[in-house]
């Protein structure tokens, strides 16, 4: 079976599903394709208001596909480099998405799964699930903004070992040290995942991505660019219906509708 990104929806939650069952869901230049023009879709689409990435047969992704990955080694360098910028791609249309993406982690993570995993908003991961950052293991480095993302999060010493020496983490670890959001029993990542995209979907899609915007760039300016930002973005969402509903609805003590 070819690899695939099936698309499903569930209310105002588009899930997108990789599906390379016979290379435990491993990665390629389709799917990196797939998964930017969905995220580039739902960026625009108003009935979309949260995305949740996860893997078929419970398992995330193992990462890069090592057959293909060894046929390249005798193609030229430029080959590989443009894969790499195919997910690369992928990885960036999550992070400029207005919308929430979560990721839902059963199984393995591994590698450019991994690194696909952390790129997302938010991370709800299974108890048993493998998490590994497994490239120095085929003598390889990172990808998929894994070292950044990794670095963001982690003390410099922990990060080294984790790329260096490709050593699995677990979720509960994962989850005491602020990477992961939500840790579950085996096969509920999925939902788990559907049910904070659930609570997401009824916030004011413009104050999530102001939200989204502002986490993204902060630890890239100083105080005074961020106290900037964020006093136009708090102006601008001030001055936008959402804000008039719900401030009445609070005061009203009801349930808000936002648009």
């Amino acid at each position: 079976m070819a690899a695939e990104l099936h698309q499903s929806r569930s209310g105002q939650t588009l899930v997108l599903t990789i599906s390379n069952p016979e290379h435990r869901n491993a990665l390629g230049p389709e799917i990196y394709a797939a998964g930017r023009d969905a995220l580039t879709m739902s960026s625009s689409s108003a009935d979309i208001r949260s995305i949740v990435i996860t893997g078929a047969g419970g398992v995330f992704s193992a990462g890069g596909n090592l057959q293909r990955l060894q046929a390249n080694r005798a193609a030229a360098p430029e080959v590989q480099a443009q894969s790499i910028d195919g997910l690369h791609q992928w990885i960036r249309s999550i992070a400029h998405c207005p919308k929430p993406v979560i990721a839902a982690v059963e199984g393995a993570a591994a590698g450019a799964g991994f690194s696909l995993a952390l790129a997302c908003d938010l991370l709800v991961v299974a108890d048993d699930a493998v998490l590994v950052m497994a490239y120095s293991s085929v003598a390889l480095s990172p990808d998929g903004g894994g070292s950044w993302n990794l670095s963001q999060a982690l003390p410099r010493q922990l990060v080294t070992e984790l790329l260096m020496c490709g050593s699995r983490i677990s979720a509960q670890r994962l989850h005491e040290l602020g990477v992961v959001n939500q840790v579950g029993p085996g096969g509920t990542a999925l939902k788990m995942a559907m049910a904070l995209a659930e609570r997401l979907n009824g916030r004011a899609p413009n104050a999530l991505a102001s939200i989204k915007t502002l986490t993204r760039q902060a630890c890239g300016q100083d105080l005074n660019q961020q106290l900037d930002q964020e006093r136009d973005h708090f102006v601008s969402n001030l001055h936008n219906p959402n804000a008039g509903i719900g401030i009445t609805a609070f005061l009203n003590k009801t349930t808000p509708n936002y648009q």
